[in-house]
């Protein structure tokens, strides 16, 4: 639920837009994606929107994994492992080393004995450390023999020639009241990995694991991939500074979403409750949210489109339901 009005009336944001990169220029949208791995497009085609408004959008097939690093590491396998060895975990807002001396220290982090993701006699970390495994721990109803686990999965146990379709508004559609449903996803960085809605903690947490992000800010999923859910400074590509703030990508709703900070480091005053505002030069777009807060966006203020892992998809965002 939102948790505080929006400051920004539709019709405001409506008069405010300014297009991306002139998205009808299908190569303005390619250049921009131009570290990731597009399989496919980018093509404009016709859709439907999440409220049901037929309209026009660009859709690209992208691979998911970036070129500019490799993902990883995320669980330390030892509790005398440094910070090399491991991600990080966001709690309240604050970015966390997932080091050997985390994991160790679970049960005070949270005030809880039941927290025991090591052997006392070894020191060696329970991981998930194969594709049943990893299957089995990450998702919402995690099997009770992977609980107290440090749950990871690693891109190769993806399916050969795996990809993500997008199918992005060229024109934004505001709605009169904001949406919490980010079942699209927030939105896709430049480098072509999905931005993704907040992470599961409470499901994570309840069965005493953790799901750690690497120091970038993604993991691993069997459905879409390495993704992300924190904007750091790995998406901070100053080729997309357009003066106001670095671009790291475009929401599901077709606006731009910019870093948390603007160019001098400072945190826009006039957010409204989707962490968006409008300014002259780029119309109204969204700030991610910082690191530690487990959300890049936490609501859109426009109709939003498709993300699917069938490329032939015909893009019905109205259609969708969220998973049980």
């Amino acid at each position: 639920m939102l948790c505080r009005s929006v400051l920004l009336s539709s019709a405001i944001i409506a008069a405010a837009y300014t297009p991306v990169h002139a998205t009808n220029d299908i190569e303005s949208v390619a250049s921009f994606f131009h570290d990731a791995q597009i399989i496919s497009g980018p093509t404009l085609v016709d859709c439907t929107l999440s409220a049901g408004t037929k309209a026009q959008c660009f859709q690209i097939t992208v691979k998911a994994e970036p070129t500019a690093y490799t993902p990883g590491p995320w669980c330390p396998t030892s509790i005398d492992d440094d910070a090399s060895a491991g991600g990080i975990w966001l709690e309240e807002n604050t970015v966390n080393d997932v080091d050997g001396s985390f994991i160790k220290n679970l049960a005070t982090f949270y005030n809880d004995p039941n927290w025991q993701l090591y052997d006392d006699e070894t020191g060696k970390i329970r991981v998930t450390d194969t594709l049943e495994s990893c299957d089995a721990a990450a998702r919402p109803d995690v099997d009770e023999a992977y609980q107290n686990y440090c749950v990871q999965c690693l891109p190769e146990y993806m399916e050969e020639g795996s990809s993500v379709t997008y199918t992005i508004p060229v024109t934004p559609q505001p709605l009169d009241v904001p949406t919490d449903r980010l079942m699209a996803g927030a939105g896709l960085a430049w480098n072509g990995i999905r931005l993704d809605g907040p992470a599961p903690v409470d499901a994570i947490l309840g069965a005493y694991t953790v799901a750690p992000f690497d120091d970038c800010g993604g993991h691993v999923n069997l459905h879409v991939g390495y993704h992300y859910h924190a904007a750091t400074d790995c998406l901070v590509d100053q080729t997309n500074d357009h003066g106001h703030a670095a671009e790291i990508g475009i929401a599901m709703d077709g606006y731009k979403i910019m870093a948390n900070t603007l160019i001098d480091g400072t945190v826009p005053s006039d957010l409204d409750a989707c962490n968006g505002h409008a300014t002259d030069a780029d119309g109204y777009h969204y700030h991610a949210g910082e690191a530690g807060s487990n959300q890049i966006l936490g609501c859109m203020t426009a109709e939003f489109g498709c993300s699917s892992e069938d490329p032939d998809q015909t893009c019905d965002a109205s259609a969708r339901r969220p998973r049980p």
